[in-house]
């Protein structure tokens, strides 16, 4: 996948939130706020003040583009992110808010799109990537899922070699089952032999269906049997801490619990943090301590959906939990050797490859309403 991006950086934490009502609220205090204390609620960088402008967002043709302070105009719909590893929130789509939005992700975002962020497992979204995760390789270079954004000449040479259709959502799913970070970056063994091909198939695309938690269309995962978690006592007025019995496998949130709870669920971690644990915290960071200006402004009381987007979290993470001794298991097996990845023009990719494609079918709107000349 020679196409990669750099993450997007926010500039201010108060542009996203785990709750799109917040995130309307927050909006409405900035348009109505004038002078310094419209400096203070923005939170100005080198990048983004109030009185700057920035061109549309591709693909949200609601969002302004006129300097914040002269117009801020209507709240633009908040669009669904991935803010952390496995912690899907909500952004407000507006370029004069974000220091660095990435717009030529932005331009590629459709239904087709799947994302492949490089952290040390490796993590599939089909929402956009918008916190500190790590480089992000779009699956396809187009949208509708016209060019993979694969090396040319690879999805012939495996498509040979293992004896049917290679596409590029199978390309995905072994470097889901494959790959392994290694002293030069992210390494993903191609198989020579048809057997170890399938079967890093097969459990990649159980890894990515857990992974994608219903998007495009597909069916959530579920726990077989009596496995499924369950509100046993619902979460009242506001909860203040995440515990965990081991022995009954209850997951407490205030007075609120849920059970059963898989053990590997609570200790599943990404990037050396408890995924439940990190999940919580950022549905509670604006009544901490440390919550200021709009960041501090959230709902009152405990949304019923964020406990039915837990129930689906701790089922996601259980799946996780129970396929990583398959996974960390799996033998690759003798790799493609690096001569004939050459001769099949693979290796190396060609410049073009590594950079965007041009996808431009309509004018984008710049900065102030002036039109880009293409």
């Amino acid at each position: 996948m020679p196409w990669a991006v750099g993450g997007l950086r926010l500039g201010r934490d108060w542009v996203a939130a785990p709750d799109p009502a917040a995130l309307r609220t927050r909006w409405a205090a900035l348009a109505g706020a004038e002078g310094a204390e419209r400096d203070r609620l923005f939170r100005p960088s080198r990048s983004r003040t109030p009185t700057g402008s920035a061109a549309a967002l591709p693909g949200q043709r609601s969002a302004a583009t006129a300097r914040f302070a002269d117009a801020p105009g209507p709240c633009p719909d908040p669009v669904r992110v991935l803010r952390e590893p496995f912690d899907e929130q909500w952004l407000l789509p507006d370029q004069r808010l974000i220091d660095t939005a990435r717009p030529e992700l932005w331009r590629v975002l459709d239904e087709h799109q799947l994302f492949l962020v490089e952290t040390p497992e490796p993590l599939v979204t089909a929402h956009l990537p918008a916190g500190r995760l790590g480089r992000i390789r779009p699956l396809h270079r187009r949208p509708g899922g016209a060019e993979p954004n694969l090396a040319p000449g690879l999805l012939p040479l495996l498509s040979e070699r293992h004896g049917g259709r290679v596409t590029p959502e199978d390309v995905l799913c072994w470097i889901l089952a494959a790959g392994r970070p290694g002293p030069r970056g992210y390494e993903v063994p191609l198989a020579a032999d048809p057997e170890r091909w399938r079967a890093g198939l097969d459990l990649g695309h159980r890894l990515l269906t857990v992974q994608l938690r219903g998007a495009r269309g597909g069916e959530a995962p579920r726990l077989p049997g009596g496995r499924r978690p369950y509100v046993r006592s619902a979460v009242g007025g506001w909860p203040h801490g995440l515990s965990y019995d081991a022995e009954t496998g209850t997951l407490a949130l205030g007075s609120g619990t849920v059970s059963p709870v898989p053990a590997g669920a609570w200790e599943y971690e990404a990037q050396g943090v408890r995924v439940l644990e990190s999940w919580f915290a950022a549905r509670t960071a604006h009544r901490g301590p440390e919550a200021d200006g709009l960041a501090a402004l959230g709902p009152a009381q405990w949304p019923q959906s964020w406990t039915s987007e837990l129930l689906a979290l701790v089922t996601t993470l259980a799946l996780l939990a129970e396929l990583a001794p398959e996974r960390a298991a799996f033998d690759p097996g003798p790799s493609l050797p690096a001569a004939e990845l050459r001769a099949a023009g693979v290796l190396p990719p060609p410049a073009w490859s590594r950079r965007p494609a041009s996808v431009l079918d309509h004018q984008e709107e710049g900065p102030g309403g002036q039109f880009a000349l293409l």
